[in-house]
């Protein structure tokens, strides 16, 4: 009986093989029967295939292998099989490899012929035969593995390969072999590599295909990967090709569009493309031997592993969960995925902004009416949030009280709701600039929307009704992205929000995103969403600004702000101002961190006061540098200047100036909030003017920096950026402009030297929103 050839790696360092074993003793496998249901449980996968197109491992040229591509996939799969996993891979490759090897062997023996035969190195025009596949497969196979057993060497990970053909799948006494043989490589943490006997496999039959779940054609390296992956009970086959995924027409199309997720019974709403440039199979061969895999209990990724800006990590992404290529699902989820939610609250939101102002600001003012009416249940929904958090005890008390809503929080949030509605009447389509470019052709600069805005936000249920009525008042579409810990409150919040947007028809305007979407792939949208909107921790809004994919995010990651007390203070003043500052909330992003003291104050019965108030109120004072040096028994020394503390804790440094002070912010602050305390009006004036922070303030608590008490209304979050929106972001902060020019038949030729025209470019009077004008003619 003809075994499957096998080539094991002769000796596995026992350190290597302990070490595995005790990783996999700690890994539960994911449950085999049915396979994997969403993205984020792809990291439980335990038993994966890789399966590695030709696209993949060869050349543009067709001749020879990828090296680097094929190098970082290795280190991709041998730090997943060091993590415990256990890895397998189907690889074409051979017949390339081969047609390089052979190639090279013809062409050195015709020049070493012609040279013998002419007697001189005078070479003539020399052709190539037609290269058998076989034959390129006989001579290519044992130098590709030698390639992989080479690379795997690297990471200490030991390889073997195994050559099959359809024979060995259709005897049940072959199947056995090759199943007993494969658990065994995998028992002693050996990575398989597979590829389909090239040298003797017969040609595909044009009519074989997938026949129901235990039968399966073995007519290239998708069909065998998907049945090596059922035979093996894989979780997981992450098959690599030169596309990004499944599209739902050929890629390069103009409506072709990437399926993130694909169900069965989806497959009659695609149209298949050409095959890739080599290899056997294409992309409709993939979805089959997919589909036959998914039935078989295996998930399945299709992915592109050709990319140079993700090959490097694309097999890692897949099995951490992140959106990489068409994943493979059975089970459909009820409501639409989060892109055909984005399309559906652009669509609608449209038709948000083309609403009569009235009409956006009467949403506003029913959502704040149900605020009020319906508290009971908002409250009995935001109790259930606030116990299971409590329970859990995985909740700081600062996040437990922004979780925590109360009827005080709801009639503020309800006043400010109107404050918004009343800003909205002179929002969108208001004209900024009007200018008569020439007789009968006058140009307008007016208002608009920015799109769709995904805002993302931790555990604060009240910053959904806030964020939706700046986003109807400005006319935009909104994502919305709570926190779990919040997953009730939320819910009934964007109930009532739909419920407002329902009297005039807008119900979809405003998404609640209760899929289980990562964060990071949400950022990838860049083609659906417009603007990001983090509402959180400065880890969160780090995250955000790091994952975001071309898409620009309004934000502060830290808020490290200062109070600087000048030596010509008022005591009381002082006092006032930096308890506020301070213990007012001092989870707050506008909460004073670092206290600045002039040098003269020190010893003085000011700088005692300033001490004592801190202590009473338990403020944990930390010393910078310079201030320590003045003390014989000082507090603890600040580890960094740069610190957001976020909590009863502050850093207190002694500065020798004003210009000193500002170095000092410039230097370790972050551009959100900086205060000066002093009763020097030139002095003050200066720090106002040289302080480059989104809010300065004289002798006023920095918990002023807030949308509210801005008169904003609301705020969608303090941004320290330097473009677009800075400070305190409310409605102005979420429009942007478009120019509307009105001409009777002009053209640029007009104003040629050879025209009749001439710029005048006067600026004219400012005419109200256009909604308002369109409603009066």
């Amino acid at each position: 009986m003809l075994l499957p050839r096998l080539t094991v790696c002769s000796k596995i360092p026992e350190q290597t093989k302990v070490c595995c074993f005790f990783k996999r003793s700690l890994m539960q496998g994911y449950a085999h029967g049915t396979s994997i249901a969403h993205r984020s449980e792809l990291r439980h996968a335990k038993r994966i295939v890789v399966k590695l197109g030709s696209a993949v491992v060869t050349r543009g040229d067709e001749c020879g292998l990828a090296l680097g591509r094929l190098a970082s996939i290795v280190e991709q799969v041998a730090m997943l099989q060091n993590q415990g996993r256990e890895m397998m891979i189907v690889t074409s490759g051979a017949v390339a490899f081969g047609k390089q090897r052979l190639r090279h062997e013809i062409l050195l023996s015709q020049s070493v012929r012609q040279a013998l035969h002419t007697g001189h190195n005078q070479l003539k025009d020399m052709s190539l035969p037609v290269l058998e596949a076989r034959a390129c497969a006989a001579a290519g196979q044992s130098g590709l593995m030698a390639l992989y057993e080479a690379m795997f060497t690297q990471y200490s990970t030991c390889t073997a390969q195994v050559l099959v053909t359809n024979l060995d799948f259709h005897d049940d006494q072959k199947r056995q072999n090759l199943n007993s043989t494969l658990q065994e490589l995998l028992r002693m943490n050996i990575v398989p590599i597979i590829n389909t006997n090239d040298a003797v496999v017969p040609p595909p039959e044009p009519n074989s295909d997938l026949h129901g779940v235990n039968v399966i054609s073995i007519k290239d390296n998708d069909s065998l990967a998907a049945r090596l992956a059922v035979e093996m009970k894989a979780d997981l086959l992450i098959a690599l090709s030169d596309v990004e995924g499944l599209y739902n027409s050929p890629p390069g199309t103009d409506d072709a569009k990437l399926i993130d997720i694909f169900y069965p019974g989806d497959q009659q709403s695609i149209t298949y493309g050409t095959k890739s440039r080599v290899g056997i199979g294409g992309m409709e061969a993939k979805v089959k031997a997919a589909l036959w895999a998914l039935q078989g209990g295996t998930s399945v990724v299709i992915a592109n592993g050709t990319h140079p800006k993700v090959t490097g990590h694309v097999i890692t992404d897949i099995v951490e969960g992140k959106k990489v290529g068409t994943f493979f699902s059975e089970i459909k989820p009820a409501g639409p995925t989060v892109e055909q939610q984005a399309e559906i609250a652009r669509n609608s939101g449209r038709n948000l902004a083309s609403l009569h102002p009235d009409q956006r600001s009467e949403i506003i003012c029913q959502l704040a009416e149900l605020l009020t009416e319906r508290k009971d249940e908002i409250l009995a929904a935001n109790k259930m949030d606030v116990e299971l958090a409590v329970t859990a005890e995985h909740m700081a008390p600062a996040m437990l009280n922004r979780l925590s809503l109360s009827p005080a929080k709801l009639n503020s949030l309800a006043i400010g709701l109107r404050q918004i509605a009343v800003a909205a009447q002179d929002s969108v389509g208001r004209v900024l600039r009007r200018t008569r470019v020439a007789h009968n052709l006058e140009l307008e600069q007016i208002t608009v929307p920015i799109g769709v805005l995904l805002v993302i936000f931790e555990a604060r249920p009240d910053c959904l009704p806030q964020v939706a009525a700046l986003a109807i008042a400005s006319g935009n579409a909104l994502l919305l992205k709570g926190g779990k810990e919040a997953a009730n409150t939320n819910r009934v919040l964007h109930q009532l929000t739909q419920e407002a947007l329902c009297i005039h028809g807008v119900t979809e305007a405003v998404q609640l995103v209760s899929t289980r979407e990562e964060v990071e792939d949400l950022c990838r949208l860049d083609k659906l969403i417009d603007l990001i909107i983090p509402r959180g921790s400065s880890q969160l809004v780090r995250d955000i600004q790091y994952a975001a994919k071309g898409i620009p995010v309004l934000g502060h990651s830290e808020g490290v702000c200062h109070v600087y007390v000048d030596a010509d203070a008022s005591a009381d003043k002082v006092l006032k101002i930096v308890q506020d500052s301070k213990c007012d909330y001092p989870a707050a992003c506008n909460a004073m961190e670092t206290l600045l003291i002039h040098r003269d104050l020190l010893r003085t019965p000011v700088f005692d006061q300033i001490i004592g108030t801190l202590r009473t109120e338990s403020v944990k004072i930390h010393a910078g540098p310079r201030f320590a040096s003045y003390l014989t028994f000082s507090p603890s020394e600040a580890k960094s200047l740069r610190t957001e503390y976020g909590d009863l804790e502050c850093c207190v440094e002694v500065v020798d100036s004003m210009q000193e002070a500002v170095d000092h912010i410039h230097k370790y602050g972050s551009s959100h909030t900086d205060v000066i305390i002093t009763e020097n009006e030139d002095t003050a004036e200066q720090f106002l003017q040289q302080v480059d922070s989104a809010c300065v303030f004289w002798n006023a608590s920095s918990r002023f920096a807030d949308g509210y008490r801005f008169g904003l209304g609301a705020e969608v979050g303090i941004s320290t950026a330097r473009i677009h929106a800075r400070g305190p972001v409310g409605l102005e902060g979420l429009l942007t402009t478009k120019w509307v020019l009105r001409g009777e038949g002009h053209t640029a030729a007009d104003f040629s030297e050879q025209g009749t025209m001439e710029y005048l470019h006067e600026n004219l009077p400012v005419s109200p929103p256009l909604a308002s004008h369109r409603d009066s003619n």
